[in-house]
């Protein structure tokens, strides 16, 4: 081919080519055409878990507030309105405060609240207790085998937590499992009372929330630099003495995650202690249930729910304000 013919064909243009569209151009093009506002896709990440927590958080607990203010009515609500209209377009408002001064004076409500943070207090501890060694454990295996160990934490999940309960009922009750197994075997002469007691309620909670306690923990050991314990053992340090120094401190985040998961529902649990626990048990679910569905006074059991969150809520904002203190600090 001359040179002639060589510049005609650079001149015509490939038909392929030209056909194809020019990604960069057209989105180049679109962006001048269709300018977005600076700060839109962040209010709209952000509104998300705003929206979502106005509807299903702050909503129902306006409700709520709004019930406890009210009178107790026999009536269907079984409340009286916090507006009156007396026919002239006037209203008034009318706010009870009395059940809030009755839970401090009966101790009734101060000891089903004492009561429910205790065991919600002794069941994390039993969780972080015994989930901290099984995170641990399943961060420490091969990448490989780690989907099968967290499918096991995992697995109970897949039942109802109704079923589990009763599962642990035929366990524990006086001619269940474990009491015909240690007669047989001699250990025993008499069955173990272990049901309609204390410590069959931490066992259900214990087993009920420690997949709370596991996975946190995990996420958090998982991404824990394994240089650092390499470092310490070569500077001479023992592996208990790197545990407590490097391995304990990093994973602190997940410890009080996991605790926060695991206290929290604890608090208000209401199934495990009405099927396992005695009648010396009483925590803040019970009441709630009889004073709904028994007294129905649903301004006091309001009341009771009101204060239980302000309990709560309280004490996660103000670790979550250190938390964010501490990491800004570095």
């Amino acid at each position: 081919m001359s040179g002639g013919d060589q510049t005609a064909a650079q001149a015509v243009p490939d038909p392929g080519v030209a056909s194809r569209p020019r990604t960069g151009s057209v989105l180049t093009r679109l962006k001048h055409r269709l300018p977005l506002p600076r700060g839109l896709g962040q209010g709209m990440v952000s509104g998300i878990p705003l929206g979502w927590l106005l509807v299903f958080f702050l909503l129902p607990f306006g409700v709520v507030l709004k019930i406890s203010l009210a009178d107790t009515a026999i009536a269907m609500p079984p409340y009286t309105a916090l507006l009156d209209w007396d026919g002239e377009a006037v209203a008034t408002l009318q706010l009870n405060f009395g059940k809030y001064l009755f839970l401090l004076e009966d101790t009734l409500y101060l000891s089903a609240y004492a009561g429910s943070l205790k065991v919600a207090a002794v069941s994390t501890l039993f969780c972080l207790l015994i989930g901290y060694p099984m995170a641990l454990f399943i961060a420490r295996q091969p990448a490989e085998r780690r989907p099968l160990w967290l499918a096991l934490v995992i697995l109970p999940f897949w039942t109802s937590l109704l079923l589990r309960v009763y599962a642990w009922i035929g366990l524990l009750q006086h001619n269940g499992v474990i009491n015909n197994i240690l007669i047989n075997l001699g250990i025993i002469d008499q069955p173990l009372v272990m049901m309609q007691t204390d410590f069959a309620v931490y066992l259900g909670v214990v087993y009920t929330y420690l997949p709370f306690m596991v996975l946190p923990l995990y996420a958090t050991l998982e991404k824990l630099d394994e240089t650092l314990l390499e470092a310490a053992a070569d500077l001479g340090s023992a592996p208990w003495k790197a545990f407590l120094t490097v391995t304990l401190p990093l994973s602190r985040p997940g410890m009080v995650a996991g605790s926060m998961l695991v206290f929290i529902p604890a608090v208000g649990e209401f199934v495990i202690p009405a099927l396992m626990g005695g009648p010396d048990t009483l925590m803040i679910g019970r009441v709630l249930w009889d004073e709904f569905f028994n007294n129905r006074d649903w301004p006091m059991a309001s009341a009771v729910a009101v204060v239980m969150m302000v309990v709560l809520v309280i004490p996660v904002m103000l670790l979550r304000n250190g938390q964010n203190k501490t990491a800004e600090h570095g």
